[in-house]
Formats: structure tokens, C-alpha cells, sequence
């Protein structure tokens, strides 16, 4: 128990000031909930020898990922310069968080964090991670097309031509940025209503976790029509219709980054994960999509063959060209 204690302050302090910049003039807000309140007060504590004013707010847990926090914390994010969010859910596509942004605010989100995954991936060499991110993004500067192929069925199309295209290394100093804590992903949003295809999830997915059976969802023109996979395929069902059409949407592809990450159930981590990719449903508005719904659910498949338009970029999870020490 001493060790897990004494880790979670160590990899608090990481967060803040590695990862956050936060200066001693700045003041920062841990918004928690009733999950992961021991997190949310090692940060208070990191924060409290950290920075001019560290406040503690713990609300209701929400239901879904991508539901709002209530207004008036919404409204508190605005006054800070830093925001933390170790919560059971994400708050990362949220109005709040995109609007604290706009504003200068640094936001770092943490869904469903614990101390192994904080203690593991925020230990990591951020030089490694920032080189890999930016191998892979330079790649996809200029492409048009994505596909992914797997051994076990997946074969899906993403046309992404001119989206913005989000390096996301879980280092955000500077004002404004905003992504999880921790980090490790290349990642947009293909260009609605266009992408077709079979995506077979076989490692995690947000809400269900890890996976008792392949998921195998098809996506026509961008959304999901047909879902396959047991018992879990009917929660993903469900938890689609609850949140409405748009959730259906493909709404991301990513490309793990973190080579500290490992696959644990736990979507922050898994999405992370080096030689994986993820596609994710549902809202998308914070890589510039257009799709605004309160959901948004990744899926992690393993051993991904990935081309960017002609050229094989992965080979079953490994980087083609890409020497990574």
C-alpha cells in the first residue's frame, strides 16, 4: 500500500510539472468524482507545492463518456490556467473542455486512470514518444486515404484529405493545448459519411472494456450499420441508441505512440498502446469534425496492417522504415 501511495505522488508530480509546465504563479483545478477521488487529491497535493492556488472539485460521476460536467464547474475551468481531470468517464469531448481551451486554459484529461497505467506511462522517455509521433504524422501529411487490413477481417477505408491532423504526446505547456494525461497517439477525424468497410475490434473498447469476443461492426458511409460480437455487441448497441444516430459515426483513427503503454482494458492506455490503432464512434468536434453528440468510443485492434494511401506505413503492428531504439 506504501509503495502504490508513494507512486501515485511521484507520478502526480510528473503529471503537473513535467507533463502540465505548471509554474508557481499559476493557479490549477483537479476536477475528480467519487471513482477516482484518491487520484484527484494526490494532484491536489502535488499541486498545493507546485503553484500559487490549487483547488479540488469532486462532482457526481457522469454516466457516458463525452457527457457534460454540470455548469458551474464548466464555468470554473474558464478561471484557471491549468485543469486536470482524473474522472470514471472522459471529459475530454466536451463543450467545457473545448471551451477552457479556447480560452488559453491547459486541459489534461484522465479517464478511468489508475495508478499502474500513471506510475507505467507517465514514466515513459517523452523524446522516444514525441519522435515516433512525429514519424507518423509527417507521414500523414498529404494523404488521402486511409485503409487498415487485418487477419481477422478488418478491411476499412477512411478518406482524410486536409484533416488536421493532432500530435498528441501528452506534453501540453503551452496556452491552450489540451489531451489525455498520459499520452502517446497520432490521431483525426476521416471525413464524414464517407468511410466503408469492416472494422474487427479485438482488444479493448471504451465503456466495455477488455473484449470477451471480437467486435466486428460494419461502417457504411461513416456509420455503423451492423454490429457483431455477443453479448458486449448488444451493451455497444444500446449504448449507441441511448446517445442517439451520430453516435454511430466514425469519428477517429488513431495510432498508439506511448511504447510504455501496455493493453489492459482500459481505453486512456490502450489507445496509447505502440503497434495498435483505433477507430473510434461519436463525437468529434475536438479534431475538427462536425459530429456533436454526447459519446465518443474508441476501439483498439491489434496487429494492424496500415496503408496510407499506396504506401504500407505498418506490417501487423510494426513500423515499416523506422528505426526505433
Amino acid at each position: 500500500m506504501e509503495q502504490s501511495k508513494k507512486e501515485l505522488q511521484e507520478a502526480s508530480m510528473i503529471a503537473l510539472r513535467d507533463c502540465m509546465g505548471l509554474q508557481p504563479e499559476e493557479s490549477l483545478l483537479i476536477i475528480t468524482d467519487e471513482y477516482k477521488r484518491d487520484i484527484g487529491m494526490a494532484l491536489h497535493e502535488a499541486g498545493l507545492s507546485l503553484c500559487r492556488e490549487s483547488m479540488l472539485l469532486e462532482m457526481k460521476s457522469r454516466e457516458i463518456n463525452g457527457e457534460e460536467p454540470p455548469a458551474a464547474i464548466a464555468e470554473m475551468m474558464k478561471h484557471v490556467d491549468v485543469v486536470v481531470v482524473p474522472t470514471r468517464r472522459s471529459m475530454t469531448h466536451t463543450d467545457a473542455r473545448r471551451n477552457a481551451a479556447k480560452l488559453g486554459v491547459r486541459v489534461g484529461t484522465m479517464p478511468n486512470i489508475n495508478v499502474d497505467t500513471m506510475a507505467r506511462c507517465l514514466s515513459a522517455d517523452y523524446d522516444k514518444i514525441i519522435g515516433l509521433t512525429n514519424f507518423i504524422a509527417d507521414k500523414l501529411e498529404g494523404v488521402s486515404t486511409i485503409r487498415v487490413t487485418t487477419e481477422k477481417g478488418t478491411d476499412i477505408t477512411m478518406p482524410v484529405k486536409d484533416r488536421m491532423i493532432i500530435r498528441s504526446t501528452g506534453v501540453l505547456r503551452e496556452k491552450g493545448q489540451s489531451g489525455n494525461l498520459p499520452s502517446g497517439e497520432v490521431f483525426l477525424a476521416p471525413w464524414e459519411d464517407q468511410t466503408n468497410g469492416v472494422v474487427v475490434v479485438d482488444g479493448s473498447m471504451a465503456t466495455l472494456g477488455m473484449l470477451e469476443e471480437p467486435l466486428t461492426i460494419t461502417v457504411k458511409d461513416g456509420y455503423a450499420v451492423d454490429i457483431k460480437g455477443g453479448h458486449q455487441a448488444k451493451q455497444l448497441e444500446e449504448a449507441f441508441d441511448k446517445a442517439g444516430p451520430d453516435a454511430r459515426a466514425v469519428a477517429e483513427f488513431g495510432i498508439g505512440t506511448n511504447y510504455k503503454a501496455i493493453l489492459t482494458g482500459m481505453i486512456l492506455e490502450d489507445e496509447k498502446v505502440f503497434g495498435t490503432i483505433h477507430i473510434a464512434f461519436g463525437n468529434n468536434l475536438t479534431m475538427g469534425g462536425r459530429i456533436s453528440v454526447n459519446l465518443h468510443v474508441d476501439g483498439l485492434v491489434k496487429e494492424p496492417d496500415v496503408y496510407f494511401d499506396d504506401l504500407l506505413v505498418m506490417k501487423r503492428g510494426k513500423m515499416v522504415a523506422y528505426d526505433f531504439e
